[in-house]
């Protein structure tokens, strides 16, 4: 039965409401029931010809059954993506070719607004109200945050491929022109007279997985936990400033000259010479895979009427094509062909760790990141000294 249909209206006919009045004006009735009979059949009939969705089991309706009025597809159809800051140059060019692609395809168009900023930040925004259909965020939690704020059904993580990471990156050091403070890895960034400059991992994903990378450079080559707690105590007494995420960790660095080094994702550093802005860096050979995973949010594309296209533009972000654009501006290629392709830009690793190494995301923001956890116990003992 359509939601539109009232019970009764399946027993009522027009002709069966003009035999009711012809009958009661044989039987004599007032010229006011007549009246109010008429008032009837108008309004059976307005609804019947405004609803002739009623209809009697096994009948064809048309308004379900390849009706211009039903079928017709959406002329345009509007795509609203939240991502992290250092994303946006990927996806400035991957959209193109999609919204080419699915023109051709579908003969409709797709546009997008684009909304990017830090990655805890963006995760907060979406559970608060801005409306997005996509969220391609820094780490897990952050679009975890956003599931259990019920507007993203459990199992995404499986519902796309590489467990639905569809970027992924390294940790990088840069220095200055001529590198003065000899900086040639992550244990150097500890040593008294250096500064450097990584966003806050309150707010930036990124920033947390800077952090791991350090801790993770202690832990990897041997040295326990109370040893990288240590050298992350004084590495961290070298950080003048905290910005709110990468992007601004970088203009920090880079327009506001503060700090001898900076760390930032490799795919930023390697756009940031594209730019025009080349000082050298080094990728230190015992790093961390930064893993950036992607969901449609499905409360939200249920309500707009854009999951089909959110979905495919997703799936689409995993194509060779489009993991081409990602490797073109500095992303390793989660597409194992692409990958190949592009292994020549990217420096070889000795060591490369995960989120799993540490845990998993839940313990690795419980254990680090959560109020009270070890980088607020580092910043307290920081501000005493």
């Amino acid at each position: 039965m359509s939601r539109w249909q009232h019970p009764q209206q399946q027993e009522i006919s027009l002709a069966q409401v003009i035999e009711t009045n012809h009958q009661s004006l044989v039987a004599g009735e007032s010229r006011l029931s007549f009246r109010k009979n008429f008032k009837a059949l108008w309004a059976v009939g307005a609804s019947l010809s405004v609803v002739l969705t009623v209809c009697a089991p096994g009948q064809t309706n048309p308004l379900t059954q390849g009706s211009l009025i039903a079928q017709a597809p959406k002329k345009e159809v509007e795509i609203t993506l939240v991502s992290f800051a250092v994303t946006k140059a990927a996806i400035d060019r991957v959209i193109p070719k999609f919204v080419e692609k699915w023109k051709k395809e579908h003969n409709q168009t797709v546009t997008f607004k684009q909304s990017y900023g830090g990655s805890g930040s963006q995760a907060r925004a979406v559970i608060d109200g801005l409306d997005a259909d996509i969220v391609h965020l820094a780490l897990a939690p952050d679009i975890k945050k956003i599931e259990k704020a019920g507007l993203i059904q459990p199992g995404w993580e499986k519902e796309l491929p590489n467990n639905s990471i569809v970027s992924k990156s390294v940790a990088g050091i840069v220095t200055r022109e001529g590198n003065p403070k000899g900086i040639k890895g992550f244990a150097d960034l500890a040593k008294n007279g250096v500064s450097f400059i990584t966003a806050d991992p309150k707010s930036s994903g990124g920033a947390r997985w800077n952090f791991l990378a350090l801790w993770g450079s202690v832990i990897q080559e041997g040295g326990n936990e109370a040893k990288a707690k240590d050298f992350i105590t004084k590495a961290y007494k070298n950080v003048p400033v905290l910005p709110k995420d990468a992007r601004e960790a970088s203009d920090v660095f880079f327009k506001q000259g503060q700090g001898d080094a900076l760390i930032n994702y490799e795919n930023e550093i390697i756009l940031a010479g594209q730019k025009g802005e080349k000082l050298p860096y080094i990728i230190p050979e015992v790093n961390i895979s930064i893993d950036n995973p992607i969901a449609v949010v499905d409360k939200n594309v249920d309500k707009h009427g854009s999951r089909e296209v959110s979905e495919a533009f997703v799936k689409y972000l995993f194509s060779p094509e489009a993991q081409r654009e990602f490797a073109q501006v500095g992303f390793r290629p989660v597409d194992r062909t692409v990958a190949k392709e592009y292994g020549s830009k990217f420096p070889k690793l000795k060591t490369l760790a995960t989120a799993q190494d540490f845990g998993g995301w839940d313990l690795i923001q419980k254990k680090f990141f959560a109020d009270g956890g070890v980088f607020d116990q580092v910043q307290a003992t920081i501000a005493k000294r």
